[in-house]
């Protein structure tokens, strides 16, 4: 394997924060270049213990294991008698060393502690393996993965405080074969003609997220900023505390159309904090919330804030979504919690992989606020109190 450095290997240097996560389409160059950097802080460092991870033994041994042999071959460095074969360990003569295993060998996930982590393709690993093998690393952690749809890493890791985030294109890969980028870009034309190639380009191509196929609510657009003629009506909230978040969700009516923006998403509040927040942004607008919190309710109302609870009628989830996807939906580009769970929130299918007329998934806490209010503002424009859908 040619060994040279590429815009995308100069990018990933730059990356200094304890999570890395790296973002990106086809043929970038991730894979290889975060193992280059592995290799070379290995090399540099003695005594590491670097964990490469993926889904499975076949996929490692056919993709980031195979790569790695391949690149110390490229780079002179590689001794045969240094490799353990059979667990597929590399050990350099300074006493650091890179493994490789999966995720589906549960003792790795809670066995021994490590310095650094790399878990390839990460949207196929549940979120529990990788809190499972973050907790025992004490250094970096390499994330990559191609953004096919939404998943764990948009709603636990990107904006912490300890995380990098980047994403890469086949064009940060300058030595990438010219065969194989006309290949990719080929699917640019195909892009407008039907929406699976229009999706493999965003993905693949672009390196942007794509949507899963059944998602609930499809058609919403975004927008960057609250257009000025735009008329604030209402709020609506969903509660949480420790395991789930208390969001809020502002509704706008602009033209015929609706515009959702996300005002609060945020774990650990107290209604007492729920009530600072809301005086503290002026809200004095309406607050449509979940009536599974009857007591949260009553105490906000206490407090002097103008919210109420809705009675959930039969099939109330459906009638709601049925309801954003009757009207023309617009969501804030600053909307990032709103506008993940949108990615992500799909049917549920049967065995046989039949559609069913319920949601399947992660538990949607800003498209319940977004229900709520729009469904209070269109079944009950003028009431004040409560509502029945």
């Amino acid at each position: 394997m040619q060994v040279a450095r590429t815009k995308a290997l100069d990018r990933l240097l730059e990356l200094n924060k304890r999570i890395k996560v790296v973002k990106g389409g086809t043929s970038a160059g991730k894979t290889i270049c975060i193992l280059l950097i592995l290799i070379d802080y290995a090399i540099r460092n003695d005594g590491k213990e670097i964990s490469v991870v993926s889904e499975s033994i076949p996929h490692l041994r056919r993709g980031a294991f195979k790569d790695f042999c391949q690149l110390l071959k490229g780079l002179g460095r590689y001794n045969d008698n240094q490799l353990n074969k059979s667990v597929l360990k590399y050990t350099f003569t300074n006493g650091s060393y890179i493994e490789f295993f999966s995720t589906d060998q549960s003792d790795k996930l809670r066995g021994a502690r490590r310095t650094d982590l790399y878990i390839n393709e990460c949207n196929n690993v549940p979120f529990d393996a990788y809190n499972q093998l973050a907790v025992r690393t004490s250094g970096n952690i390499w994330l990559d993965y191609n953004p096919s749809s939404l998943f764990w890493v948009d709603k636990e890791i990107i904006g912490q405080e300890d995380a990098d985030y980047i994403t890469l294109t086949y064009k940060d890969n300058e030595v990438l074969d010219q065969a194989i980028v006309k290949e990719i870009e080929k699917a640019k034309e195909k892009s407008k003609t039907s929406t699976y190639w229009a999706n493999w380009w965003r993905v693949y191509g672009l390196g942007e997220i794509g949507s899963l196929e059944g998602v609930c609510i499809p058609d919403w657009k975004e927008i960057d900023n609250l257009p000025q003629e735009a008329r604030l009506l209402a709020y609506g909230m969903d509660f949480g505390y420790s395991v789930d978040p208390t969001t809020l969700i502002a509704l706008y009516k602009w033209n015929d159309a609706y515009i959702y923006d996300e005002v609060l998403y945020k774990k650990g509040m107290l209604n007492r904090d729920i009530s600072r927040f809301l005086s503290q942004a002026d809200i004095k607008e309406n607050i449509t919330a979940d009536s599974a919190e009857p007591k949260s309710i009553a105490e906000l109302q206490g407090y002097g804030h103008n919210i109420h609870g809705v009675t959930k009628g039969r099939d109330s989830v459906v009638y709601g979504i049925n309801l954003i996807n009757q009207n023309e939906i617009y969501v804030t580009s600053r909307s990032k919690n709103l506008k993940r769970e949108l990615g992500g929130y799909v049917w549920a299918k049967d065995k046989e992989g039949n559609t069913l007329q319920k949601p399947s998934g992660e538990h949607p806490d800003c498209i319940d606020a977004a229900r709520y209010v729009l469904t209070d503002q269109l079944e009950n424009p003028n009431k004040g109190e409560y509502f029945i859908y």
